[in-house]
């Protein structure tokens, strides 16, 4: 199918992108575009307005600020992927990112992009959410910064604003041992449900994605393994009803009790690798 017809501009700056946002409020953000164009191509959206922020480059890179891992938005999965800052300060990142789509995807689909269409299915949140990280969010009146708890608010829905950006993800460099366990519906690829953990010092956190409207924490997980050893019992007797069925996702390819099965299954199974 083919689009509506829209414009399109390149922002040759992140002020350049937010004041054409500000001038075209019904614009659409470009970076990767693997989610919008298939929306556009289906009439599900149909922008006025296509703004190009893939090359803007207060928008791209990865560095390290003390302890904190900062990524910017415009940057590609194969960055991430083969960053060595990225392998060493968040190796859950460079586990997750494999699962995601195919290589054609991991080289022009960004990071920023995925977490701000917050698909209900995609990887990376749920990843954001057992690391803790942070979401910098700039608008014309000046930055604020959320958390990832914070950001998911809904299916295809965040904490950003009519004329904000998402324009860094900043990522504490955690010590702890770090996993990722998916089942992939058989087609897209996406999670039917996906399960990411992170044990440190401070204890366990954990969240899923692809069984509710958004990425969640695991809190009666990490409640459960509060405070004891990592080994297959305690692991064992925490991996139990770790989410009610009522609420879940259904559709063809599983039901809201076996999303909820899965959830336990996934999250044994993360927890088990790290031991």
């Amino acid at each position: 199918m083919y689009t509506a017809e829209f414009d399109y501009k390149k922002a040759s700056s992140l002020q350049d992108a937010l004041s054409l946002l500000q001038q075209h409020p019904d614009a659409k953000l470009l970076a990767g575009g693997h989610s919008l164009i298939p929306a556009m191509k289906l009439r599900l959206a149909a922008p006025s307005l296509l703004i190009d922020i893939s090359k803007v480059p207060e928008l791209r890179g990865v560095r390290m600020e003390g302890n904190t891992l900062i990524i910017g938005a415009a940057t590609t999965y194969h960055e991430l992927e083969t960053n060595d800052l990225v392998r060493k300060a968040a190796p859950l990142l460079t586990e997750v990112i494999p699962h995601i789509g195919d290589p054609m995807v991991r080289h022009r689909g960004t990071i920023g992009g995925s977490l701000s269409h917050a698909d209900p299915a995609a990887d990376l949140p749920a990843a954001m959410l057992a690391l803790g990280a942070q979401m910098k969010i700039q608008g014309r009146s000046g930055s604020r910064v959320v958390d990832a708890d914070q950001f998911f608010q809904g299916m295809f829905s965040t904490a950003l604003g009519e004329g904000e950006i998402l324009t860094e993800i900043h990522i504490p460099a955690l010590s702890g041992r770090q996993a990722y366990e998916k089942f992939p519906h058989p087609a897209s690829r996406y999670a039917v449900v996906g399960v990411a953990v992170v044990a440190g010092p401070e204890g366990v956190r954990a969240a899923v994605t692809g069984a509710g409207e958004h990425a969640l924490r695991l809190s009666r997980l990490e409640q459960a393994l509060a405070g004891k050893p990592l080994n297959a019992e305690t692991i064992a007797a925490a991996c139990q009803n770790l989410l009610s069925a009522e609420g879940l996702n259904h559709d063809l390819v599983a039901s809201a009790e076996y999303r909820a099965h899965l959830v336990d299954v996934l999250a044994k199974r993360a927890l088990l690798r790290l031991v």
